[in-house]
């Protein structure tokens, strides 16, 4: 049997640039980017599992692992060419992080927006730590699930993410599809929550990282970016006021331009 392919969109010509999109989301939450970076770079933005257009997860009966999510994307890094910089958000950066592990000398650089390996919290501290307010959202969510209420999963999950009544002000049109891929929730806490890479394996990644956090986002968000920005070797940390764990999405401008500035420097 053939491997699963993921979809994709690309535009441009110049240096490989692949953009990794956050969970309840998928490729088309990089549109602008790509078009401010297609006149002088190749970029692609593949969906990952259960996202957009790309499969689902073929192994149900499995936990999926972020090691997983690279090997999908396997088609799209050998189309971007090497060395190539990866650009994630969310779960997608912490899939850029763990990429760039099992790549030496693959990826030139990484643009990152709050990874989520929640992981090395634990790591550091068993619960409770910094950690517990999205262990309990997801914990949350899954139990609605299991109630068949996916409107409360997705209020448990992106009000977490967002802020209280998030949900609730999220325009109806937009309702379905954001629900449907919170169906996923528990298999993203885990892949986030047991990945097994210890901290100091981030010490080898020799390469310059933009290290981007909002201002306003919850303290597992936080507590990671303490630990990684104390780790990487040649990393930047650009604190963005006023933004939160969504700020690609929510604040795309300020965002695409500190990546383009970012990338324009190397």
């Amino acid at each position: 049997m053939s491997p699963p392919e993921p979809f994709f969109r690309e535009a441009g010509a110049g240096p490989g640039v692949v953009c990794l999109h956050s969970n309840a989301s998928h490729s088309g939450q990089w549109r602008e980017l790509m078009d401010l970076l297609s006149p002088t770079c190749h970029v692609l933005a593949p969906d990952g599992y259960d996202a957009g257009k790309s499969p689902a997860w073929p192994a149900d009966h499995q936990p999926m692992r972020l090691d997983d999510e690279v090997a999908l994307l396997e088609p799209v890094l050998a189309r971007a060419g090497s060395p190539l910089v990866l650009v994630g958000h969310s779960y997608g950066a912490a899939v850029a992080l763990i990429a760039a592990l099992r790549h030496p000398g693959r990826v030139r650089a990484l643009a990152l927006y709050e990874p989520t390996l929640f992981s090395l919290l634990e790591q550091e501290t068993p619960a409770p730590n910094e950690a517990d307010g999205i262990r309990h959202a997801v914990g949350a969510a899954g139990e609605a699930l299991d109630r068949g209420d996916t409107d409360t999963a997705a209020q448990h999950f992106i009000d977490y993410w967002m802020g209280p009544g998030s949900w609730a002000a999220t325009p109806t049109a937009r309702k379905p599809a954001m629900a449907e891929s919170v169906r996923q929730v528990r298999r993203w806490g885990d892949a986030l929550f047991n990945d097994t890479t210890p901290l100091a394996a981030f010490r080898t990644l020799d390469v310059p990282v933009l290290y981007m956090v909002g201002q306003r986002s919850p303290a597992s968000a936080q507590g990671v970016a303490r630990l990684l920005c104390d780790t990487l070797p040649r990393v930047k940390r650009l604190m963005l006021a006023d933004l939160g764990h969504m700020g690609p999405i929510t604040h795309p401008q300020p965002v695409n331009a500190a990546i383009a500035g970012f990338l324009n420097g190397l």
